[in-house]
């Protein structure tokens, strides 16, 4: 008996028993598919938090100040120290010290009510450089960003955030409006566009950006202490040796080392590592549970061609009679087997496809699905069939045709 008349009789077997084939391979389906939608679902979380950090910026280092200790011994948390200053910054943008820092942009952060009319809004206030939006990767959608001198003679004019720009002046242009932050009016040069992205907790596209110098006269600030210093560096081939050069740079002129360094620098890889970690645990727990389903399918699968075995008996006892021999057999029951698996597989795969199209609208959640998904789902649903028609086709391979034909 040749291959293809063994796919011809297993394919013939299978459509026989309709309703049972597919209620065989029912448990294969919901398997394939959840394993599908559950690795897709994790690289899909995955994939959107490295956008959304990507999103803060281009190849970028973080510096911030490390914890405090008060006069009564209480610690603080990391970034509650004064320890970064803007001569911090401009050493790490000097090219001399640091050949492969691009850009710097220090800045300060508070939270202050802006008022417009009778309309106000609670929002973080961001003191910074000229060259904060290169270094955070940002546009404006509107107008423009303050200028080196406006900066240096500390000018009443913001930058707002999309979201900010709506809560407190509605419709129409921002540009050229004006807003009041602690009794100061400021002149709205700009709006930026939309990111999307969050950082420590807060949206970046509700927030208001000023000259550091405005910023700090505003709050009161009379140091030049800043909150944080981000670095942008010339490359991604560079990041690392852009760190090194600012862990060395800081370390020297606080006159720490690396071991007890009173600030910290984290990178996109670190905070994406950080975030991923928790989806990959889930995504392996769920990923668990509907394997659980695929191994109940293939018991299934092994259930049901036991019975086939013994309803066909008579068959199997005259084929051998006629000369066929236990391989054969075997082989037809096996191949069987393998068309249930693999079918199942293919349907499940197109559950988990269409689910993939379905299901992020409704629940706000992207789904990628990879062609090693979909390549380990099938040979997963064939491997299946295979290994639990093994033991059915070895048990009909071993009837002789006496007791097979006696059974009857």
């Amino acid at each position: 008996m040749t291959w293809v008349e063994t796919l011809r009789a297993g394919a013939e077997a299978v459509r026989a028993h309709r309703m049972r084939s597919l209620l065989t391979m029912l448990g294969i389906v919901i398997g394939i598919a959840s394993v599908i939608l559950t690795v897709g679902f994790g690289q899909g979380a995955q994939q959107q938090v490295r956008d959304e950090i990507d999103a803060l910026g281009s190849n970028l280092l973080i510096v911030s100040p490390g914890s405090s200790t008060d006069s009564g011994g209480m610690r603080g948390g990391f970034g509650s120290a004064t320890t970064l200053t803007l001569e911090d910054a401009a050493a790490i943008g000097d090219d001399t010290a640091a050949p492969d820092v691009r850009r710097v942009a220090p800045t300060t952060s508070s939270s202050a009510s802006l008022t417009a009319g009778e309309t106000n809004w609670t929002t973080s206030l961001v003191g910074t450089t000229p060259s904060w939006p290169d270094v955070r990767a940002r546009s404006l959608a509107s107008g423009r960003f303050f200028t080196a001198d406006e900066v240096a003679s500390g000018a009443p004019v913001v930058v707002l955030g999309p979201d900010t720009a709506s809560e407190l002046l509605g419709l129409g242009s921002p540009v050229g409006q004006t807003v009041t932050i602690a009794g100061q009016r400021l002149t709205v040069i700009g709006v930026l566009d939309s990111s999307g992205a969050s950082e420590s907790g807060g949206s970046e596209d509700d927030q208001a950006i000023l000259p550091i110098s405005t910023a700090q006269a505003l709050t009161g600030a009379t140091s030049s202490s800043v909150s944080t210093i981000y670095v942008e560096a010339a490359s991604q081939a560079t990041l690392s040796a852009a760190y090194q050069e600012v862990q060395s740079l800081l370390a020297t002129r606080h006159g720490v080392t690396t071991t007890d360094a009173d600030f910290g620098i984290s990178t996109q890889e670190s905070l994406v590592e950080t975030a991923n970690s928790t989806n990959r645990t889930l995504t392996v727990l769920l990923t668990g549970i509907a394997a659980i389903s695929l191994l109940v399918g293939g018991v299934g699968v092994m259930n049901i061609m036991l019975v086939s075995v013994t309803e066909r008996i008579r068959e199997i006892g005259l084929r051998k009679a006629l000369g066929a021999t236990p391989r054969v057999i075997g082989r037809q029951f096996l191949v069987e087997a393998s068309m249930l698996g693999l079918a199942g597989g293919v349907v499940g795969l197109l559950v988990g496809v269409v689910g993939s199209w379905v299901l992020p609208p409704l629940i706000d959640q992207p789904v990628t699905l990879s062609a090693l998904a979909v390549g380990a789902a099938l040979l997963t649903s064939l491997a299946l069939g295979v290994g639990f028609g093994v033991y059915p086709a070895s048990r009909a391979a071993r009837l002789t045709p006496i007791d097979a034909l006696r059974s009857e």
